[in-house]
């Protein structure tokens, strides 16, 4: 990385490395700009380094730990798996290097000029740096984007020693598996820490305060990941309140409102993200914030100052990659002169990696018909598709939720949410339908390939017809 000499000047400054921030960086400097970053760790942020990547790269090893566990099945004759923590952590640090030394080269191809510490905002337009070494230099710029992130929310009377009581940071670094975990926390990062460590041998406990777990997703997708959950030993827990923990010679033991407290040799606190705006240095600025340290923005994720943007977790949004990817493009569509879309963040598509793997974009049925939607559903269970029972893999659902229209068929597609094999992978199609605005009729005359998963996306569309093939 470079030392920052006094007043560079460039036509766009980002503070901060991760999806947003560099996103805009490759955006722009794509497109011509002069653009500099400014960087207190690694370019690629949580997402590569503490998040997304890495998590996805362990459930890839519980996947294959459960392939191998089942290929008798398929009549390959396999001795019962074993766990070798250690290459399975020295893969994962694999897979993050090279996503990162790609990254970081990609940076330097475009020219992106990186310079390492933290930079706060400063009058005019202006960004300082301070570097680990105490030195500070001062960037000025015609644009700056704050985009520094967030880091994980913690519990009073759960204080993170990266030994008995982890976040997803400390995760990611663990040096063996926990026996027995228990998992504070029930959304999408919750479910996923608790599918991976207990496909790898764990004994896991999931508490969530909610009345369920899975927010946000539709209850019959909700009601297969529970269902599943059950069925793999996995114990949840909803309406469960943690009330602290007392540590022991080798573990703790959880205090539970209205329950038996609960002995464990490791506690992941995964109760979300909180944005990281107060390393920026906003007091003064003219920068909003509110109560929660969000930045605070418009649709166009304009600030109160002009010419500062906030994009990412740094704002009140989908804290995901892909959203921050979005509001990169758009930020600098602007700085272009060019026609700048907001985000639709309604109808951004989610993913969850645990097993069974859940994807969904648009309105759930309780939240089509709360929005005053008339609605028509179909659900498709993976029993039927050929693919998903030549694979072994026939747990979950596809929900579709439609406008009904007067003669009871469906009309313009609300939403899709689906539970099963590679539905991460399968949502695109959903994903365009909700978001183009299509129509059920439109939809069906799609011709899905067979024998394939995405046949029961097709499946259930041709369904809100009125008629239908195999179902």
């Amino acid at each position: 990385m470079s030392d920052a000499p006094s007043d560079d000047h460039f036509d766009l400054i980002i503070i901060g490395g991760g999806p947003a921030g560099y996103g805009a960086a490759l955006y722009g400097s794509a497109a011509g700009l002069d653009v500099a970053v400014v960087e207190k760790d690694k370019v690629g942020g949580t997402c590569l380094h503490r998040g997304c990547i890495p998590a996805k790269e362990l459930l890839e090893t519980a996947h294959v730990f459960r392939t191998v566990g089942h290929a008798a099945q398929f009549g390959v004759e396999a001795s019962a798996p074993t766990l070798a923590f250690g290459q399975t952590m020295a893969r994962k640090q694999q897979v993050v290097d090279q996503l990162f030394n790609g990254l970081s080269g990609l940076l330097k191809h475009r020219k992106v000029t990186v310079f390492s510490g933290t930079g706060t905002l400063a009058p005019d337009r202006s960004v300082r740096v301070s570097s680990s070494d105490g030195q500070a230099s001062t960037l000025t710029g015609d644009a700056v984007v704050l985009a520094s992130g967030s880091v994980p929310r913690t519990i009073p009377g759960f204080e993170v020693d990266g030994r008995v009581v982890l976040t997803s940071d400390e995760v990611f670094e663990l040096d063996h598996l926990p026996r027995k975990v228990a998992v504070i926390g029930g959304g999408a990062i919750g479910c996923e820490f608790a599918s991976m460590m207990s496909d790898l041998g764990s004994e896991v406990t999931v508490l969530e305060a909610l009345p369920q777990i899975l927010p946000g997703v539709d209850k019959d997708v909700v009601n297969v990941v529970r269902r599943s959950f059950k069925g793999r030993g996995i114990d949840v827990r909803v309406g469960a309140k943690v009330q602290g923990h007392t540590p022991g010679s080798t573990g703790t033991t959880i205090a539970i409102e209205g329950q038996d407290p609960l002995n464990v040799d490791a506690v992941v606190v995964s109760i979300g993200r909180r944005p990281l705006s107060e390393s920026l240095g906003l007091d003064g600025t003219g920068v909003a914030v509110d109560e929660r340290g969000f930045v605070q923005v418009d649709e166009l994720c304009r600030t109160s100052v002009p010419g500062v943007w906030a994009v990412g977790d740094l704002i009140a949004t989908p804290g995901l990659a892909h959203v921050g990817y979005a509001e990169a493009i758009l930020v600098v569509k602007q700085l272009l002169g060019e026609q700048a879309v907001p985000v639709d963040y309604a109808n951004v598509a989610w993913c969850i990696y645990c097993q069974p793997e859940v994807a969904f974009a648009g309105f759930s049925e309780q939240g089509a018909i709360d929005a005053g939607y008339e609605v028509v559903t179909t659900k498709h269970r993976w029993g039927g598709n050929s693919r998903a029972l030549i694979i072994g893999d026939t747990e979950g659902v596809v929900k579709v939720i439609a406008e009904k229209q007067a003669d009871g068929t469906g009309g313009r597609l609300l939403g899709v949410h689906m539970a099963g094999p590679w539905v991460t992978e399968q949502l695109g199609a959903g994903y365009l339908a909700v978001n183009w605005h299509a129509a059920v009729d439109e939809i069906a005359h799609f011709v899905q390939p067979h024998p394939s998963l995405t046949e029961s996306f097709g499946e259930a569309v041709l369904s809100l017809t009125g008629r239908s093939l195999n179902s």
